[in-house]
């Protein structure tokens, strides 16, 4: 699993009471070996965040953890 730190928003100014959060995020074993249609998950609390691992950077979108479990039993 990789950490991505990220500066919380409720950091201040320039480098003062800044606090860093880390995710770890986990790729999914249903995407592809050729670094296409990734999917990356994190298990935080009090949420799941999902992002897409070809832009680490970019946005996630979170859900409720009972969501997600819906989410993947629709699945099978």
């Amino acid at each position: 699993m990789k950490e991505a730190w990220r500066k919380s928003s409720y950091s201040q100014g320039e480098n003062t009471a800044c606090v860093e959060v880390a995710f770890a995020w986990r790729k999914s074993s249903y995407s592809g070996n050729e670094n296409t249609a990734c999917v990356e998950v994190a298990f935080t609390t009090p949420t799941v965040a999902v992002r897409d691992s070809k832009d680490p950077s970019g946005p996630h979108l979170t859900v409720a953890p009972s969501s997600w479990r819906g989410f993947l039993r629709s699945l099978n």
